[in-house]
């Protein structure tokens, strides 16, 4: 079955929507809130990374030759590489502390019948120091070389 001409088009349209919507905006109109979260930026970023996500899948899909799927976690970061790398370093390290420090304080709170059933299911999730400590060695080696 190939592909029905009206989602052809439009796919085409809403991708020319973004183009369109995205050439008139302002720096300021590009910070507006969306929603509670959100800013009109944002809005484009997350667009990016679920086509990626998409991107992926269909990879995925035409190489095993049937439908798959995957846990979005493994992929993650392959999908968010180039969002990743748009973001400005300053910014990129305060987030990182603001949201370490937001989860150590949620771990250090959490009840503790729950530390232990996460730490069953998923102890890096707790342990966050494995995770922080394998990136933060590979950020230090990579700038004494």
């Amino acid at each position: 079955m190939s592909l029905d001409p009206a989602i052809r088009d439009a796919n085409r349209a809403a991708t020319e929507r973004i183009r369109s919507l995205a050439g008139r905006l302002t720096d300021e109109q590009f910070r507006r809130p969306v929603g509670e979260h959100w800013t009109v930026a944002m809005v484009f970023v997350h667009l990016a990374f679920w086509d990626r996500r998409c991107l992926a899948m269909f990879d995925r899909i035409e190489k095993a030759g049937h439908d798959t799927e995957v846990d979005i976690d493994l992929v993650v970061n392959d999908l968010s590489l180039p969002i990743w790398a748009a973001v400005p370093p300053h910014d990129a390290t305060r987030i990182a502390i603001e949201t370490a420090e937001a989860l150590d304080a949620r771990i250090e709170g959490y009840p503790d019948a729950l530390v232990t059933m996460v730490l069953d299911s998923h102890p890096r999730w707790i342990r966050r120091h494995f995770h922080r400590a394998e990136h933060l060695d590979e950020a230090e080696a990579a700038l004494e070389a």
